[in-house]
């Protein structure tokens, strides 16, 4: 079978192209399952949960007998009391023994079998007797892995489940029991608890405060993503510089694991053939992926789904997204705050020296489209610009120039006379509003995190191949400015550019409004003031 990249489902090193996972399935079995940890793999959707407990069950095999269960597989009857649970949980460890290389998984199977023909009382208690005389008779320790452990979210018998997992963890000097266990889910365990109980009661006590922290870094590294694309270019000799193309594929997605196997499916399988992708080695290169990413934008990809799914359930999550993008807010980062803690455990946000930052480039832009798209019907900007787009594509290439003297016409026009509160915490939402039809279609933008703050921003847009910087930032005298404008030059130089834009949001009652075109050494910089 020709491997291929896979975005559905766990992937088989034997079967698809794969980051390998060796060093972090070495540092699981040492620093956790060697030392008898229970933990939680708690992990964003599509973040490759699954394929890691897989390889985690193979790299084990040697040392333990690996019971890998699946509580997708238990319907949502199979939760409504203590037997039921019970007769269906120790018929699935049956089933996983049957996957195991045990020398005595029979005799094991058998002792679940019994256990289900005796099982009356649907007592928990019966249940967990089974299943030490189970690991205390077993020929090696037992490690007990849990997937979708979410399933079992609003059921107080896994919550009961848990708390028996829990008394036995620590008797587990006398009375024998699962050497480690591994559940695998988006919801941490205190989680499942929040949703059982109302508002009103205390959310946080958990019986799962035995947990040990699981701290392995699940998404892949640059040097990663380079390893998985060698391996493809040993296949096909595309010629590719695996090295810068790894890299890029890294800046859009910081290595969230389906969007990295996104990019590279989209560019192996639709990209080769399309407009100046003639060849394999064109495909695979910074345009090509800049195409591939301007299609997962408008995937409806199910990650995508689950993430506004999410910001409507939780409209404080959606308003502090709203901020940071928009407003340039900052957040602490707090794992007691409701919204951020969910942010971070859905994988939309992480931790970036002690603040809160959006999790990757595209997670970032689908948001900023989804909340423009929210507002563009009723944009006058929007209107505006899509009305007038004519003027600023000319053979096929976008006048920047003009399509920034444009919006300090329109947004003087219409909302010259706000006050300067109003301007601040919506100048950068308006301009962004009045650019996304210019560029919808054919063109693509993304803000850059690393330099947005609530003074700053700059917005870098690609179309058809050719990129603009764009700062915009808060008028704060002109020392101020000046640093902008040295900034910027700074930054053309990375991108190798010659020209910048630099749009001020002015409150001054003198200003001048307007554009003008500056030279700053060999850098020449068109400054629109509004």
């Amino acid at each position: 079978m020709t491997k291929y990249f896979n975005t559905e489902g766990s992937c088989k090193p034997k079967e698809h192209y794969m980051v390998k996972l060796d060093d972090r399935l070495g540092m699981m079995k040492n620093l956790l399952v060697d030392r008898k940890k229970y933990f939680v793999i708690n992990r964003g959707r599509q973040y490759g949960k699954t394929t890691t407990l897989r390889a985690l069950e193979e790299y084990l095999q040697n040392d333990y007998i690996v019971l890998s269960v699946d509580f997708q597989e238990i319907p949502t009857d199979g939760f409504a009391d203590g037997i039921t649970f019970s007769n269906i949980f120790t018929k699935i460890l049956s089933k996983a023994f049957g996957f195991t290389k045990a020398a005595d998984k029979e005799k094991m199977q058998k002792l679940l079998s019994d256990f289900r023909q005796n099982n009356s009382t649907g007592d928990l208690d019966e249940l967990f007797e089974c299943l030490s005389e189970l690991c205390g008779s077993a020929s090696k320790p037992i490690v007990l892995m849990i997937d979708e452990v979410d399933s079992a979210s609003n059921n107080q018998v896994f919550i009961d489940f848990l708390a028996q997992l829990r008394s036995y963890y620590l008797n587990r000097d006398k009375t024998p029991i699962f050497h480690s266990v591994i559940l695998a889910g988006v919801y941490d365990i205190k989680n499942l608890k929040l949703k059982l109980r109302p508002e009103s009661e205390h959310q946080y006590n958990s019986p799962w405060n035995i947990a040990a922290k699981f701290n392995i870094n699940m998404g892949f590294s640059s040097s990663q993503i380079r390893g998985m694309l060698e391996e493809y270019e040993a296949d096909y000799h595309t010629g590719m510089d695996t090295e810068t193309v790894a890299e890029e594929i890294y800046q859009y997605t910081s290595g969230y694991p389906v969007l990295v196997s996104s990019i590279c499916k989209y560019i192996d399988e639709e990209l080769l053939g399309e407009d100046a992708m003639e060849t394999p080695a064109k495909a695979w290169s910074t345009e090509g992926i800049e195409k591939a990413v301007k299609q997962i934008l408008i995937d409806d990809i199910p990650l995508f789904g689950s993430m506004i799914r999410h910001l409507n359930e939780y409209p404080d999550m959606k308003r502090m997204f709203q901020a940071i993008l928009f407003q340039g807010s900052e957040f602490s980062y707090s794992p007691d705050t409701k919204e951020i803690s969910l942010a971070c455990m859905f994988g939309y946000a992480v931790n970036v020296d002690g603040k809160v930052r959006i999790a990757n480039r595209i997670f970032e832009t689908r948001l900023y489209n989804y909340f423009l798209s929210e507002e563009e019907l009723s944009s006058t900007m929007g209107k505006m610009a899509q009305r007038d787009k004519s003027y600023f594509i000319h053979d096929g290439r976008l006048d920047m120039d003009m399509a920034l003297k444009k919006f300090v016409d329109y947004f003087t026009e219409i909302y010259g006379d706000n006050d300067e509160k109003f301007i601040e915490d919506y100048g950068r939402k308006f301009f962004l509003l009045y650019l996304k039809p210019i560029i919808n279609g054919v063109g693509n933008y993304y803000i850059e995190a690393q330099t947005r703050d609530a003074r700053r921003t700059d917005v870098i847009v690609d179309y058809r191949g050719e990129q603009f910087i764009i700062e915009l930032k808060i008028w704060h005298g002109n020392e101020y400015n000046e640093r902008g404008e040295e900034q910027l030059s700074g930054y053309l130089d990375y991108y190798h550019k010659d020209k910048g834009y630099l749009l001020s949001f002015n409150f001054n009652r003198n200003k001048e409004i307007g554009v003008k075109e500056i030279k700053l050494g060999n850098k020449t910089i068109v400054e629109a003031v509004v």
